[in-house]
């Protein structure tokens, strides 16, 4: 038996984290899961039963995995901790992304990149996740010169309260009444399109959501010569994120050959007839754990580039899911136990 922590069980990611390893036979009774959150969340009896166990030096000891879904600041502190006990730790936020001793890992993409894990390994952001699934095959056929990517993110990419705040804000516009001041983002979601996803740090135009695809697409694929250009907005869409991209690759590759490479690539599932308009949508991607990839079509503005749409349920294959199989993965490659140095 394993013994799984999950630190912020109590989130929007975390409850999915917890679905997900008990539906993929990591959950109870064949491995003892602890659920962790904020000290006032202690003690509260989740749905399934578990009880909320706050974080502290005496609870997180003796652990095999410790999955975090809990924010950068608690994962900086906690993780080294958890890693030094003896855990591996699998980070769902931005905290370790960028450390070049913490592998950045998508199960279906560089799973080899966990050999050389020192106690925590990280998940991408939820929006590169699903695009890395999609272009890992056309990369490693054909090379990828340049992107251009549009994303179009729900709401609960940022939170429960993100989910909320929509929903409150579509039933006043249903209702005809006053739409309540937005306290998540800076206008108001429902019936809107907000073109900017993100913070934007001091003196740079892009956004960190900008940023994280660019950097993590270079890490993740292991060749920092593709130039890549991002645009994130938010939509007023609960859950799943959708992708506009424009690939231009390196060597000559047809529509209808990436959409073999892409059938037969594992994660993806291909949605696409333009004679009975099929394609994938954020509404059919939720709770599913596939990446669906359909919109394949010739740039006929540039002889080596296509266009594709990519969609996928961003709190599970974006996070909870990638999170679990990394977990399988570790559990497979003999990974878990006497490996952890932690890093500082």
């Amino acid at each position: 038996m394993s013994r799984i922590a999950v630190v912020g069980a109590t989130g929007a990611v975390g409850q999915v984290m917890l679905e997900t390893l008990d539906a993929r036979g990591l959950g109870a009774p064949e491995h003892e899961i602890v659920p962790f959150a904020s000290e006032r969340s202690a003690g509260r009896v989740l749905d399934n039963g578990m009880t909320v166990v706050a974080l502290a030096d005496d609870t997180i000891e003796g652990f095999d995995l410790a999955i975090f879904s809990a924010g950068g600041s608690v994962s900086g502190e906690w993780a080294p901790r958890f890693a030094a006990a003896g855990a591996v730790v699998i980070d769902n936020s931005s905290r370790w992304r960028m450390d070049p001793e913490v592998p950045l890992v998508v199960a279906e993409v560089n799973p080899g990149a966990l050999d050389a894990h020192k106690g925590i390994v990280a998940n991408p952001n939820c929006s590169t996740m699903q695009l890395m699934v999609a272009l890992k095959p056309i990369h490693a056929a054909v090379g990828i010169e340049r992107l251009v990517v549009s994303t179009y993110q729900s709401v609960s990419g940022t939170g429960v309260a993100a989910v909320e705040e929509l929903r409150t804000q579509q039933r006043a516009i249903l209702a005809g009444e006053p739409v309540p001041d937005p306290e998540i983002y800076p206008a108001v979601i429902a019936d809107n399109v907000i073109g900017a996803a993100g913070n934007f740090p001091e003196g740079d135009d892009s956004t960190d959501e900008e940023r994280n695809m660019m950097f993590e697409t270079r890490k993740i694929l292991g060749d920092d010569s593709i130039g890549i250009s991002v645009t994130c907005a938010r939509v007023p869409v609960p859950y799943s994120h959708s992708e506009a991209v424009n690939v231009q690759t390196r060597e000559p590759l047809s529509a209808a050959d990436a959409r073999a490479l892409l059938e037969g690539a594992p994660g993806i599932a291909v949605v696409d007839d333009p004679r009975t308009h099929a394609h994938p949508s954020a509404r059919a991607a939720a709770g599913r754990d596939e990446v669906f990839v359909g919109r394949i079509r010739d740039d006929a503005s540039h002889p080596r580039a296509l266009n594709l749409w990519v969609v996928s349920d961003n709190l599970r294959k974006g996070a909870a899911t990638n999170a679990v199989q990394i977990a399988e993965l570790l559990h497979e490659r003999g990974l878990i136990g006497g490996r952890a140095t932690s890093v500082a």
